[in-house]
């Protein structure tokens, strides 16, 4: 035997090799990594595109509300001497919270959309009533005579006043005040409204109530400012996300909508019913309720995105048993198209969804892309038998991963199960493969 003969032999055996064959479609699986990961990030940006679409459409209506309150802002004198002597004094300001707080509330969502992207926006109707008991203040340093009652200014905080739609009027002691906007301070809330409501020692129960109409977007919290609050709200929104530091007592939730009750006590919290100066953020102890889209099409595209290699795995294995079972050679540029055309489907997957429902944009984008390997398939294998078992292969990868999508708390569990089934499928299917010998048949 002559070197080119060698050589000739040599090189058919290392292009027969089932070994060199795995080792290249593992290079070449790992080279479709590349594009892959360049899909995820495509997902992120559109996804990233939609948020600020987004917060640009909650700006102008009204964004995420915390509604801080109500509770008073009570001035009163510090005394000191200057450096004549004199006797002088400050204002400084006591912060009282009101002793029970009833709140409901009635969430109207809607749906604005600009462009491709649609935002959750609500209008809230809230009523909220109470009473407020005039603070024993033996224990701490402030005498109840330097306490400017008169002064004293109703205050409820609003994160975002754009959100306002109509006057606010509070009805206190059977007396109505018109509230103005602003805070005295910005210790407990940086924004809000405020009215001059003076206090009496003689008055023991001091009763309150008032209306919100509000404008906002994605979540509405509350804080338990009272030493008993009770929260109730409802609305049409069928996917609501109980949130913050306090979850509902009762809910119940329907394709029609849902209602929520919370009772949170004093004790339930780090703060008391009367402090002064900024020790306490009270917004952190917030709860409420966060208007969501379940799953929208990029947290889709983005949970079967991760499917991606496994799918690349599947339909190259599919095509590798076809060779050793056919004997019919697919050369690795054939291997890299395949990888492509299945890559490419999450490309139009996100792409057709952003105009019409995933459903169809899913269904859509498996079929093209099934129809294309398996015509790819019958040309490369030249065998009806393969292109069908490709096809077949697709289509149930494809209707797995959509059932997998769909349940969403079994996604993982389901997962694990589909792929210890595939590899014991796999594995029985080539028990009798004797993979040492495989060049040596297919060149005898």
């Amino acid at each position: 035997m002559n070197s080119q003969d060698a050589y000739k032999r040599t090189s058919d055996l290392i292009r027969n090799s089932a070994t060199v064959k795995i080792v290249s479609i593992g290079l070449l699986i790992l080279l479709l990594l590349i594009p892959s990961s360049m899909v995820s990030t495509l997902i992120h940006e559109r996804e990233s595109r939609k948020e600020t679409v987004v917060q640009e459409i909650n700006q102008k209506w009204g964004s995420s509300q915390i509604i801080s309150g109500p509770f008073f802002t009570l001035p009163f004198k510090v005394y000191d001497r200057n450096q004549e002597d004199q006797l002088k004094y400050n204002i400084q300001y006591l912060y009282l919270l009101p002793e029970k707080v009833e709140i409901s509330g009635d969430i109207e969502p809607h749906i604005r959309y600009r462009s491709i992207y649609e935002a959750v926006l609500y209008h809230s109707k809230i009523i909220m009533s109470g009473n407020f008991a005039i603070p024993n203040l033996s224990q701490s340093d402030i005498s109840p005579e330097d306490v400017l009652w008169d002064k004293a200014i109703f205050s409820i905080g609003i994160t975002d006043m754009k959100g306002i739609k109509e006057n606010i009027v509070i009805r206190f002691n059977d007396q109505d005040y018109k509230a103005t906007p602003g805070l005295k301070t910005n210790h407990i809330a940086s924004s809000g409204v405020q009215a001059l409501i003076p206090l009496s020692l003689n008055n023991i129960d001091n009763a309150f109530s008032f209306r919100l109409y509000l404008n906002g977007s994605h979540q509405l919290h509350f804080t338990p400012v009272g030493e008993t609050t009770n929260l109730t709200l409802k609305s049409s929104w069928p996917s609501p996300s109980f949130n913050g530091s306090f979850l509902p007592s009762n809910r119940e939730i329907t394709n029609q909508g849902f209602t929520a009750d919370w009772a949170v006590l004093h004790f339930n919290r780090n703060y008391p019913q009367f402090w002064t100066g900024n020790q306490y953020k009270i917004n952190e102890t917030s709860f409420g309720v966060e208007l969501i889209i379940t799953a929208d099409l990029y947290q889709k595209t983005m949970r079967i995105s991760k499917y991606s290699l496994m799918f690349i795995v599947f339909t190259f294995s599919a095509f590798f048993f076809a060779e050793i079972i056919s004997r019919k050679r697919v050369h690795p540029i054939q291997y890299l198209l395949i990888g492509l055309a299945v890559i490419l489907f999450y490309v139009l997957l996100l792409s057709i969804s952003e105009h019409f429902s995933f459903d169809i944009a899913y269904l859509i984008s498996a079929i093209a892309i099934t129809t294309t390997i398996t015509f790819y398939s019958k040309g490369i294998l030249r065998s009806k038998y393969f292109t069908l078992t490709v096809c077949g292969i697709l289509i149930i990868l494809y209707s797995y991963l959509y059932i997998v999508l769909q349940l969403e708390d079994y996604a993982l569990l389901m997962g694990s199960i589909g792929l210890f089934i595939i590899l014991t499928t796999v594995m029985y299917i080539t028990r009798k493969i004797d993979w040492y010998n495989l060049g040596k048949e297919q060149n005898p």
